[in-house]
This record gives C-alpha cells, structure tokens and sequence, in this order.
C-alpha cells in the first residue's frame, strides 16, 4: 500500500514562497506528480517528474515552479516561488508506476493520492 502525505503548506503573501514536500511511504519507484484544486475548479497540473528526474511543468507555473525528488529519501518536492493569488489552491501530491511520459500531466494517470496541503496566497 502506498501512502502519501503532503507538507509545508501554509499561507503567504504574494510574491513569497513555499516549498511543499511529499513523502512516499517507502517508495522511490513511483513517477511523481502535483496538482492543484481550488474550490469551484477542476484540478489541474502543476509539475511532474520521472524517477529519473525528467520534470513536466504546467505553463501556469512555468519559471516560478520546480519539482525534483529525494529517492533516498521517498520524497517529492515543489519550490513555488512569485507566488500569486491566484495560486491559492489545495495542492495534492501524486504518484504512479511507470507513466508515460505524454501522460505525467494527467491527473487521470496516477495510481495514488496524498490528502493534500492548503496553499493561500494573499494579495
């Protein structure tokens, strides 16, 4: 069984920062993902990576976020950086086995799901 959990959520005025982390129970082997939902909206894609570290990053986020990983440490991490009011969301960590690499932006592709982190941005 695969458990995620999520953390360094919190709120932050914008232009701030925050890094979120994701911790797999064990699991170095599970290509990674984060998303984000705020209410109201559907969840999107925020950035992915491979277990080799190839990372995916939404255009919504690209060159203010970044993705890398631990695998000795099972875990996932997202550096959020400008941060904007409209990043406001909870934001969930993601993994599966093996994905695709045209896929690691689908939400429909992961196999499990951490309880997410609330993020606040305030203007």
């Amino acid at each position: 069984q695969v458990h995620l959990v999520e953390s360094g959520g919190g709120s932050v005025q914008a232009g701030g920062s925050l890094t979120l982390s994701c911790a797999a129970s064990g699991y170095s082997f599970l290509s990674m993902g984060w998303f984000r939902q705020a209410p109201g909206k559907e969840r999107e894609a925020v950035a992915a990576i491979t277990t080799g570290g190839e990372t995916f990053i939404a255009d919504s986020v690209k060159g203010r976020f970044t993705i890398s990983r631990n695998n000795a440490k099972h875990t996932v991490y997202l550096q959020m950086n400008s941060l904007k009011p409209e990043d406001t969301a909870m934001y969930l960590c993601a993994g599966g086995w093996s994905l695709a690499t045209a896929t690691m932006l689908s939400p429909g592709t992961y196999n499990y799901w951490g309880q997410g982190a609330q993020v606040a941005v305030s203007s």
